[in-house]
């Protein structure tokens, strides 16, 4: 009847939460759909197919064909693949702690108060920031054994020229020595964040009670900074396992393979020997060398936690 108000329609509260967090939900998926759609395409399908591939032959042309467990077979049986896992090894015990150690006497002596520390800090970590191209590139021509800076000045000096990255015996050193120039930086990062986090109450109580410098560093500084050192050890050991760019550039796996890594001998496989199926496989015998590692990492970890 006219004059008379009209019935107020009550909508349920649970009806209108569940339809707003529809429309969030939406909304969000909206968002995010490009980048999960870039990680399935990019990182699981490749992985997924690779690991089908590994028990494939496959040239990346003809129509492949299944082959079992044959190309891991294979690859027990195959020198060069176990001179690319010693080479990597190898590679792999040098270069993890001698970079954590570097960075971590460097760190010590950017932890201080001086004059241009900032520049020095920025020196020190410049190198880390240039990509492993650029890396190779500047040292093929400084270590050319012809026309190089490094033997002009061996000359100069009086001393024999070295072959460096053309010698077998050499090549892997003056590998390991390039990526420390570069790889240390990032420890020098790290550990300058955990030293500044150090309480200097601790260090002064240490030194009030008749601590040196060598039991400051081992008692107070090094307890506190081990869990940098950890995730440094993670860290470093998959950096130096998955080692690739360096190699290419500078030394293509040689002299006589004294230079060929796990990744190398991998690309080498798939893209220059035409054999995807082989590389696919030694690519995942790489990646469950990653997993051990990672696990063996964590497994000792809880010790030393719980010793601290």
């Amino acid at each position: 009847m006219p004059g008379l108000p009209r019935p107020i329609t009550v909508i349920p509260v649970r009806r209108t939460a569940k339809s707003r967090r529809r429309r969030e939900t939406a909304m969000a998926w909206t968002y995010v759909s490009p980048a999960v759609l870039i990680i399935l395409g990019l990182g699981v399908v490749p992985v997924a197919w690779s690991f089908v591939l590994s028990f494939q032959a496959d040239d990346l042309v003809t129509p492949s064909r299944s082959v079992g467990f044959d190309n891991y077979s294979a690859l027990a049986q195959d020198p060069h693949f176990a001179q690319a896992v010693g080479n990597t090894v190898l590679y792999t015990v040098l270069y993890v702690p001698l970079s954590i150690l570097f960075g971590f006497l460097l760190a010590q002596a950017l932890n201080r108060r001086i004059r241009l520390i900032g520049l020095y800090r920025t020196l020190v970590f410049v190198p880390f920031v240039l990509s492993a191209t650029a890396q190779g590139v500047l040292f093929s021509f400084i270590l050319d054994p012809q026309f190089g800076a490094a033997n002009s000045l061996l000359r100069h000096l009086g001393l024999s020229p070295q072959g460096f990255l053309t010698d077998p015996g050499q090549a892997l050193l003056v590998l390991v020595g390039i990526t420390l120039w570069s790889g240390t930086g990032f420890c020098v990062v790290v550990y300058l964040a955990a030293l500044q986090d150090v309480p200097p109450s601790l260090i002064e109580a240490a030194r009030l009670d008749g601590a040196g410098t060598w039991r400051v560093l081992w008692h107070v500084t090094l307890p506190a900074v081990t869990p940098m050192t950890a995730f440094l050890v993670l860290w470093q050991l998959i950096t130096s396992l998955q080692v690739f760019d360096v190699v290419y550039v500078t030394s293509k796996g040689g002299p006589l393979g004294s230079t060929t890594v796990i990744v190398y001998f991998v690309w080498e496989q798939a893209f220059k020997n035409f054999t995807a199926g082989y590389g696919a496989a030694s690519a995942y015998v790489l990646a469950l060398a990653l997993l051990v590692v990672v696990l063996v990492v964590r497994v000792l970890r809880r010790p030393w936690k719980a010793l601290r």
